[in-house]
């Protein structure tokens, strides 16, 4: 699958915006836009494995299309929901634990890069990364 490989955080576009939508706080925002976040994806039929490494933390993500999972955010949101594939992009529809607002999220390849966009209360924000 086209998401397979290892992805490292190249850009990021309106990403202080949505984490201020969040309710993330300035001091967290400011390191987040610097994490230096690397995502290792796998692909066995339905069943993603992400592992995330950044300045904050390393952990691995298991999860199977349409199959809803719990997750939580570096900045402690916890998450439920799922992730489909829609075509060629990894379709995630989640809400937040403590307010039950929708979060969604898109992963799709384009020009050879890893476009993570992200969807809160109207704001949109994107991560771009590079394949290592």
């Amino acid at each position: 699958m086209a998401f397979d490989g290892t992805w490292k955080i190249d850009r990021n576009a309106n990403y202080d915006k949505f984490m201020e939508k969040m309710g993330v706080n300035m001091v967290k925002r400011k390191l987040a836009a610097h994490d230096n976040l690397k995502l290792t994806v796998t692909q066995e039929g339905n069943k993603f494995t992400i592992k995330e490494s950044s300045t904050f933390r390393t952990i691995e993500i298991v999860f199977e299309l349409g199959v809803t999972f719990n997750y939580s955010l570096a900045d402690g949101t916890e998450l439920s929901g799922t992730w489909n594939l829609e075509g060629n992009k990894l379709v995630g529809k989640f809400k937040r634990i403590d307010n039950g607002n929708e979060l969604n999220a898109i992963r799709e390849i384009i020009d050879g890069e890893l476009v993570q966009t992200y969807i809160y209360e109207g704001v949109e924000a994107q991560r771009i990364f590079k394949k290592e």
